[in-house]
């Protein structure tokens, strides 16, 4: 049975390009990047060609950046810091956030006596940055601001810019979760007013287990893993090599490819949501789907019936990959926090399906006879 994967917002498929480009760090060029010798000089320098590549692409200066294990380590990394290392006593963020950032701030809150204030969410799914300027004017002390550039379950899309200035006027210190758009749109970070961004090399065809924590020049953290000396004196660990290059050689294709690629599978994302809306009765569209919103998610709320409350469950016997949501708390049966946030609607069941460039129309198509048959 051909396999039709539509779940690219959790994982998505190694590039051979980029596979390529690590062969050589899992065999011959393996030393560590410490060693003084040739081996481990070699290394080194390709951490660092893979820092200026991923910071140039990202318009931000390579001390900038930080390479970590993932989006969760960096999320962490960053609001830890703000508590710890920036005197931030009071955290501003979404009940919508991805769980790295739900349940830090939860720590923070329960472990540290750190006060949080949970900012609205709109009919569409967009946080209500009207009542941004409220919460923090409402605060003596300093905030945080962690609020994500796009939502990874139903794709809205945050204008980062304009809560970065809203920060600005209130000395507060913003992080974004950015690790559905990082790999995904350009950055400018030069021009852009956030103090903490995140990304995740899985999310566009780079490998698992590697990511980067964006840490703006004029911000000062203390080391948050203590042991080596390792990205200079702030994460201690030798340096996940073939994962590093294989980073920045995902992010290099990406951006070289944007155009290209996010008109086609913005275009495979309209044409499912109209196919959907247009063959199944009841269905409708959850969040800003046709506005500020992902090229690559779509989450479609069907009508709630015996057989579409095993719908999941049904996709995957005929071969098809889609989630109900995150797929960190899949295992849960607990539906969406997202959805639950803003819509929940108890006859509907959410669906995500997320789209790349391996995508065809015709496996949309594939989706939406198989779909029909369970409604």
């Amino acid at each position: 049975m051909q396999r039709i994967y539509l779940d690219n917002a959790a994982t998505t498929a190694l590039d051979p390009l980029v596979l390529e480009a690590m062969m050589p760090y899992l065999t011959e060029k393996f030393g560590n990047p410490s060693s003084i010798y040739s081996y481990g000089r070699e290394s080194r320098l390709a951490i660092e060609n893979a820092r200026k590549t991923v910071a140039k692409l990202l318009g931000a200066h390579p001390a900038e950046i930080f390479f970590t294990s993932g989006g969760t380590e960096s999320s962490n990394t960053a609001i830890q810091a703000a508590i710890l290392d920036l005197g931030c006593t009071h955290i501003i963020s979404s009940p919508i956030e991805h769980h790295a950032t739900l349940h830090t701030v939860e720590y923070f809150q329960q472990r540290h006596g750190i006060a949080v204030s949970w900012i609205r969410v709109l009919p569409d799914g967009h946080v209500d940055l009207g009542q941004l300027r409220e919460l923090l004017a409402a605060h003596d002390g300093k905030s945080l601001v962690t609020l994500m550039h796009a939502n990874n379950e139903i794709g809205n899309l945050t204008d980062i810019h304009k809560v970065g200035e809203i920060c600005k006027e209130f000395n507060a210190i913003f992080h974004s979760d950015t690790v559905q758009t990082v790999g995904h749109y350009p950055f400018d970070l030069r021009n852009t007013p956030v103090h903490f961004i995140t990304g995740a090399g899985h999310k566009f065809h780079g490998p698992k287990g590697v990511g980067i924590l964006y840490i703006n020049e004029n911000v000062q953290i203390k080391p948050f893993i203590h042991g080596g000396s390792q990205e200079r004196n702030m994460r201690a660990g030798t340096e996940n090599l073939y994962g590093i290059v294989g980073f920045a050689k995902a992010l290099e294709l990406a951006m070289t490819n944007y155009e290209k690629d996010s008109a086609y599978i913005g275009e495979l994302k309209a044409y499912m949501a109209q196919q959907l809306l247009k063959e199944i009765p009841e269905t409708t569209i959850n969040g800003d789907c046709f506005g500020k919103s992902l090229y690559t998610v779509l989450n479609v709320a069907f009508p709630k019936t015996e057989k579409s409350e095993m719908l999941l469950f049904n996709l995957d016997i005929n071969g098809i990959c889609a989630s109900g949501g995150s797929a960190c708390t899949s295992g849960a049966d607990l539906g969406s926090h997202v959805i639950r946030a803003f819509n929940n609607d108890p006859n509907k069941v959410a669906v995500r399906f997320s789209f790349c460039k391996h995508n065809t129309t015709a496996e949309i198509d594939q989706v939406i006879a198989k779909l029909k048959g369970m409604f």
